[in-house]
């Protein structure tokens, strides 16, 4: 269990996590020490290293971990700081991809999802979309509707099965639709991330290090080259302190997202895939449809447009325009393609604006291609969006390209199979899902002895902290029975409480606001910047995270973003 872990030291062989010795308080557990961490990097020969911090490299961790492989991750950024923090959130099958006659790729996806709303029941969870089948839709009505349940016999009848709506009924359900633009509707089920697309990451990652993984975020990998001993000699550079270092590794897993291609390059590896670039933008605004249904549009250009429930605001896109670069940002006609297309489907009072956008959400897609493969216009939309893992086995080299949420626990199976032919022992242990009906009952005891203890503790969102920290809970709510005052709450709009920062602080490696604020929480989706800089506890929140850096991390992070949304 997760609360039995403490820090203790950094021996070769072994990850800086252990369990306490006997007579230890638990609560004195667990603590993350990134420099810990980053110096058990240079401790002996890995197993493994997984390169890159993302959804891939997470799920390939945690894979790697519980299967007893000696495993090491690191990312120049955050963790989930790049495309796995831009998603649209949700967990699906696919239905789109009917379109294109992908039933493998639907099939795969629908049971893949499946596992995933199974293994986490808290965190995924079924949601319905709602499909406005407008009079000029490209689709005829009929195609959709008997699509809708080949997607659902796909799945195995998981989710709730499809219904159709006329003009009347549909309008009942979204009564925000212009209802002279329809022809009628329907709805189906697939499910999404209710924390969202980063914290899933994050869980992933503490998984790995629950079974001994060494992880560090704001580490690059500066030069790596395989040494005529067989082991892999990657040079690696701290971002934040600037020191350059070794870690040594029998195999290496390229999880590098969108920049998988370059590592590749570094590596040496001629592979036959490589990617390239779908952007796509969200926009964030205020809650304009219910919180639990998704409305499906057909945008301008043809796609699936969507409004997405999101932590209690609605996440509006998506966008899917090709690109050279993996780096990207919103542009003004993006904003503009997305408003209007949601204006004109909707009959608000007053039109959104760029003035409503609260947020934004912007990243590529990485699509994976064949050498071979010759790419024009046309072909662009009808990518497939299957993920391909590559192994070169003479240096025992691992590549992911392509992969998205939804397939990410087969990621992490391909990623095991393909190292475990490397001459490494490694076992079929489970290495995901939410902890169990006995840790769940013991958390449920422990915050009823915390709720006993404090009357603020009453207050506390204790459904959302089991989703977001699993047994952890349990260790929050013993720091609470331990010292009362840390039931206060800091950040009242999300009920951040002092235990849940220090929580955050001693086990998930933040080091800048940016990373507290967009991806350990929510906050900075669903809040402008000019509202954060001001929110309710957020200086008080910094000075707990951070201690003496507390104001260089605020104004780090708040004065090129405030002087920018001021200037909108």
């Amino acid at each position: 269990m997760i609360r039995a872990l403490h820090l203790k030291g950094l021996q070769q062989g072994s990850s800086p996590w252990t369990a306490p010795k006997d007579g230890e308080s638990d609560s004195d557990a667990p603590v993350f020490s990134r420099l810990d961490h980053i110096e058990a990097l240079t401790a002996g020969v890995y197993d493994t290293l997984v390169i890159g911090a993302g959804i891939n490299g997470a799920t390939s961790a945690a894979a790697l971990s519980h299967a007893g492989a000696r495993t090491a991750v690191v990312d120049c950024g955050d963790f989930g700081g790049c495309t796995s923090q831009n998603s649209s959130n949700l967990i699906w099958g696919g239905i789109k991809y009917l379109e294109n006659l992908e039933f493998g790729l639907v099939r795969r996806l629908s049971l893949q999802r499946n596992e995933l709303m199974r293994t986490y029941p808290s965190a995924i969870q079924e949601v319905r979309f709602f499909v406005a089948v407008q009079k000029s839709s490209r689709i005829p009505p009929a195609a959709m509707w008997l699509g809708s349940w080949l997607y659902w016999f796909f799945g195995n009848c998981h989710t709730n099965p499809p219904r159709i709506f006329s003009r009347k009924q549909l309008n009942k359900e979204i009564s925000l639709l212009r209802s002279d633009r329809l022809r009628g509707g329907l709805c189906y089920s697939d499910a999404r991330l209710v924390d969202g697309d980063a914290r899933f990451v994050f869980n992933l990652l503490r998984k790995a290090v629950v079974a001994g993984a060494v992880v560090a975020n704001y580490v690059r990998v500066a030069d790596l080259h395989f040494s005529s001993d067989g082991v892999w000699d990657v040079t690696l550079e701290d971002a934040i302190g600037g020191s350059r270092f070794h870690a040594r590794a029998r195999t290496l897993v390229n999880a590098g997202g969108p920049f998988a291609d370059q590592l590749n390059e570094l590596a040496d590896f001629d592979s036959d895939a490589h990617h390239v670039y779908s952007k796509g933008v969200h926009l964030i605004v205020d809650k304009i449809l219910p919180a639990d249904r998704v409305l499906a549009i057909f945008a301008e250009d043809g796609r699936m447009f969507f409004a997405i429930p999101f932590c209690g605001k609605t996440c509006i896109g998506t966008t899917d325009t090709q690109t050279t670069n993996p780096i990207v940002e919103v542009t003004d006609s993006d904003r503009q393609f997305i408003l209007e297309n949601i204006n004109r489907h909707l009959d608000l009072e007053v039109p959104l604006t760029k003035a409503d956008i609260l947020a934004e959400r912007c990243g590529v897609r990485p699509l994976v291609v064949s050498e071979r493969d010759s790419l024009n216009a046309a072909d662009w939309h009808k990518l497939s969006r299957k993920h391909k893992v590559e192994f070169d086995r003479s240096r025992n080299l691992v590549c992911v390209f392509g992969g998205k949420f939804t397939d990410c626990l087969e990621v992490g199976r391909e990623v095991r199979e393909k190292i475990g032919t490397c001459g490494l022992s490694l076992t079929q242990a489970s290495w995901y899902g939410e902890p169990g009906a006995s840790a769940r009952s013991d958390t449920r005891a422990r915050v009823q002895q915390a709720k006993e203890t404090s009357e603020q503790a009453g207050q506390l969102p204790w459904g959302r902290l089991w989703r977001i920290y699993g047994e952890l809970t349990g260790w929050i709510a013993d720091r609470i029975c331990a010292d009362p005052i840390l039931a206060e709450i800091v950040i009242p709009v999300e009920k951040i409480s002092r235990a849940e920062l220090e929580c955050i602080r001693d086990t998930e490696s933040v080091v800048k606001f940016e990373d507290f604020l967009r991806r350990r929480t929510s906050l900075a989706q669903t809040h402008s910047d000019r509202q954060l800089a001001t929110l309710a506890g957020i200086k008080q929140a910094g000075q707990i995270l951070f201690g003496d850096e507390a104001e260089y991390r605020y104004n780090e992070y708040f004065s090129p973003r405030v002087a920018v949304d001021s200037r909108n």
